[in-house]
C-alpha cells in the first residue's frame, strides 16, 4: 500500500516568482483552495519544499482520503457515483475505486479524462489558525503538517 499525500494551496499568485508557479502549475494547484492527492515520491517532496510557502502538505488516512474523494467532479462536472464508476470506469463499484486510490493502483493524477481536476474546497470553518505567510511549525499555516493535514481538509470540505 502506497502512501498518499494531500496537497492544499493555500495562497494566491500575486508577487509569486515564475519558477514556483510552473511548480505549482506540475502539481496541478493553480489557485487557491485547490487540492491534489498524490503518491509520495522523492520527487514530488522536492517540489513541495521548493513551493513550500504557498501549499501545505501532509500524509492522508482513510477518513481525508474519503473527503476529498467526495468533493471530485466528473469530467461533466457532476459528482462521482456508483453508476459513473461503474460504466465509465468498468469498476464493480464506488467502494472499488475507493480502495484502487488508497492502495496505489489507481493515481488520481493521471485520471484527468475522467475527473475535473485538481479538487477544489472552500475556505477552511473558522478560517485558518496562523497566520498563512508562517510555516505550519511556528503559529503559521504553510508546510508540512504531516496527518493534521486531514483536520485541515475536514474543515474545508
Amino acid at each position: 500500500m502506497t502512501e498518499l499525500v494531500g496537497i492544499i494551496r493555500i495562497r494566491g499568485w500575486a508577487a509569486t516568482p515564475w519558477y514556483i508557479q510552473d511548480t505549482l502549475e506540475m502539481l496541478r494547484l493553480k489557485q487557491r483552495f485547490s487540492a491534489m492527492i498524490y503518491p509520495k515520491s522523492s520527487a514530488l517532496e522536492g517540489m513541495l519544499k521548493l513551493t513550500a510557502p504557498y501549499v501545505t502538505w501532509g500524509e492522508l488516512n482513510d477518513e481525508g482520503l474519503n473527503l476529498l474523494l467526495t468533493r471530485l467532479k466528473t469530467i461533466d462536472g457532476k459528482k462521482v457515483n456508483e453508476e459513473f464508476v461503474t460504466k465509465v470506469m468498468k469498476l464493480s463499484g464506488y467502494t472499488e475505486f475507493v480502495k484502487k486510490v488508497k492502495e496505489g493502483e489507481l493515481k488520481l493524477n493521471k485520471l484527468d479524462n475522467y475527473f475535473k481536476l485538481p479538487i477544489t474546497l472552500h475556505p477552511p470553518k473558522g478560517g485558518f489558525k496562523g497566520k498563512v505567510n508562517r510555516p505550519y511549525g511556528s503559529k503559521g499555516e504553510f508546510g508540512y503538517r504531516g496527518e493534521k493535514i486531514n483536520e485541515l481538509i475536514k474543515r474545508m470540505v
